[in-house]
């Protein structure tokens, strides 16, 4: 490893300028270190860039023309622009200065750089780049515009960040007041659309409404992934059968734990052991007819599954 690279180690990923005497493994595990950080950060500049395109195609070709608007601060702020004629790059920016700072604490400094520099991001490409209006048709507006838009959030919060700080609040709040981040969002919205129907009418709210419900399920299309996947757990007198079968015939992992199991008006107690697998939802009938032909009262416990990384399941499973 030449002097340059030790250089930009020692000042990254070992925290130091002083020159040491550190052993070939530790200068190797602080490389690997430094290529995996700096991979991530790539990655990440990546899908903000893309989410800064797709919510300004959203906003300038669809959105703004048409004086429609969406939840959040987006929403406040597109809201605004069509009450006022202020600029909508300025306001993205002077709205979400607060969600910025509230950022820093609630999530920490990263967290709070990167948004700060996807809004900026995003401000910058609202006022320098022109998208042509695609359409006028009030439906198709606010489908694709919505569309586009949470697209655009949802990349935004894949290389974690966010251009609307609702959310950042609304988490806020629900650690401090002990409800659902769930509850804000929706008073917020709520409080938005009302404004919107009397400072725009009730047509273009409605049709808002629309645009903020394609918005949002494109952005948990984005965020969770395009596959979805289904935690398994399985308690059986079976269970190394089970476990044979879910390896052999599916083509997936499994996770044992040691667990017992309780029945009868006593609740007497047995050992057993309790499996765990993640399927995608395409197989769960076959898993549950594989399951069946084993043991056809085994207790089986399935719950959706927003992402996962490592293990077997992104891999092809077993062709039978």
């Amino acid at each position: 490893m030449n002097s340059l690279w030790k250089r930009i180690l020692l000042n990254t990923t070992l925290k130091t300028k002083e020159p040491k005497n550190y052993s070939s493994y530790a200068l190797a595990k602080a490389y690997r270190l430094f290529v995996i950080t700096t991979r991530r950060h790539i990655k990440d500049f990546i899908l903000i860039a893309i989410g800064i395109l797709s919510a300004s195609f959203g906003f300038k070709g669809f959105l703004l023309t048409n004086h429609f608007i969406d939840g959040g601060a987006t929403g406040i702020s597109l809201l605004i622009s069509a009450i006022t004629n202020i600029p909508l790059y300025l306001l993205i920016i002077g709205i979400n200065i607060p969600f910025v700072i509230l950022g820093y604490v609630v999530m920490g400094k990263q967290f709070a750089i990167k948004t700060a520099l996807a809004i900026a991001g995003l401000s910058t490409c609202l006022a320098l780049v022109t998208f042509p209006n695609v359409t006028n048709d009030n439906l198709l507006v606010a489908v694709f515009g919505g569309f586009f838009l949470g697209a655009g959030i949802g990349f935004a919060v894949r290389g974690g960040a966010v251009i609307d700080g609702t959310e950042v609040l609304a988490i806020y709040l629900s650690r401090k007041l002990g409800t659902t981040i769930g509850d804000f969002i929706i008073v917020i919205n709520v409080l938005i659309f009302s404004a919107a129907a009397y400072f725009l009418g009730i047509e273009i709210a409605l049709y808002s409404m629309i645009t903020y419900l394609a918005a949002s399920k494109t952005l948990d299309f984005i965020v969770e992934g395009i596959d979805e996947y289904i935690g398994v757990t399985i308690v059986s007198s079976y269970s190394e059968e089970i476990k044979k079968m879910i390896v052999n015939k599916m083509g997936r992992g499994v996770t044992v734990y040691s667990g017992k199991r309780g029945h009868g008006k006593r609740g007497e107690s047995k050992d057993v052991d309790i499996i765990y697998t993640v399927i995608t939802r395409l197989e769960i009938n076959k898993l549950t007819t594989e399951i069946e032909k084993i043991e056809s009262k085994a207790f089986v416990v399935m719950n959706s599954v927003k992402d996962i990384k490592g293990g077997m399941i992104k891999r092809r499973p077993l062709d039978h």
